[in-house]
């Protein structure tokens, strides 16, 4: 049932960064040219050339690691505000220390499970250091992988949201 509703809402399917084989129907944004990739732009530049409220999903695998950490914020407003009040963002990171995290000489934001919180209202003590745009983080998640990553489903707090 809840595929059925995703697929008849309205919306784009935005794809963000390199690391995985670009997703059928998705949008695939990214910050240098590459096969595949839709829309070139520096990720820690903003506004992204997208429409407020335009997407319907996002998929941020291995990408946010690669933010200036003073960028987070501004990156995850950025992903608030380009996601429709009843989209859904899906992020995939390494784990803060992990192998796969010190792999890559690239990578300069390290998070954990509590990095999420800080832009969910309902870690009050957390979300108000920063005062970000409000998400609200899918029961169960983030999920850590034994592999070394970590991975969370969150969804914007908006207004005229209609989800439940």
């Amino acid at each position: 049932m809840r595929t059925k509703r995703l697929t008849e809402a309205k919306g784009i399917l935005l794809d963000i960064g390199l690391t995985t084989d670009k997703q059928p129907n998705f949008v695939r944004m990214a910050t240098r040219k590459r096969p595949g990739v839709d829309i070139v732009h520096n990720l820690e530049r903003f506004p992204w050339p997208l429409e407020n409220d335009s997407c319907l999903i996002i998929l941020a695998a291995h990408t946010i690691e690669h933010i200036r950490p003073q960028l987070i914020v501004k990156f995850m407003n950025e992903l608030w505000r380009i996601t429709k009040a009843t989209g859904q963002v899906a992020i995939s990171t390494p784990y803060a220390g992990s192998a796969l995290w010190w792999q890559d000489p690239t990578h300069c934001a390290s998070l954990n499970e509590l990095s999420f919180a800080y832009f969910d209202p309902a870690f009050p003590k957390l979300f108000e250091i920063y005062n970000p745009k409000p998400w609200r983080i899918e029961k169960g998640n983030p999920i850590w992988k034994s592999e070394g990553n970590i991975e969370c489903v969150m969804y914007p707090i908006k207004e005229k949201s209609k989800r439940k």
